[in-house]
């Protein structure tokens, strides 16, 4: 009787064994694949990033508008509330904020002495 069960048995296994197999191949292409994916968000992160530590050369009319917020504040004695600048200028704050940081120095920006919240521009 143990020999009657015996290729019953091997059969089972072998086919158990290639179940496993098929598996494991499926698992192992899965894994490559997820590994391809994984390489190629951290080269489209990596990319993002070149282009995020790459200064901005400002625009033609972020210079232009540089100059005449230069010129604003030389006619008010070299200082003037952020707000208000900002106003003359007719920019919304994120263009303002922009024209900041694409000028290359020329203007401090520190905290008003009376309201830490509002900020003076002041002309160096």
């Amino acid at each position: 009787m143990a020999a009657k069960d015996e290729p019953e048995e091997t059969e089972q296994l072998s086919a158990e064994v290639a179940a496993l197999r098929l598996e494991l191949e499926n698992l192992r292409r899965q894994r490559d694949e997820e590994l391809a994916r994984v390489f190629k968000e951290i080269a489209l992160d990596r990319q993002r990033l070149t282009r995020l530590e790459t200064p901005l050369e400002p625009t033609r009319s972020q210079k232009d508008r540089g100059e005449i917020l230069r010129a604003l504040l030389a006619a008010n004695d070299g200082k003037m509330p952020e707000k208000e600048a900002r106003q003359k200028m007719h920019l919304s704050k994120a263009q303002f904020s922009q024209l900041l940081a694409s000028m290359d120095g020329g203007i401090e920006l520190k905290p008003y002495h009376l309201d830490r919240r509002q900020k003076i521009l002041i002309l160096k």
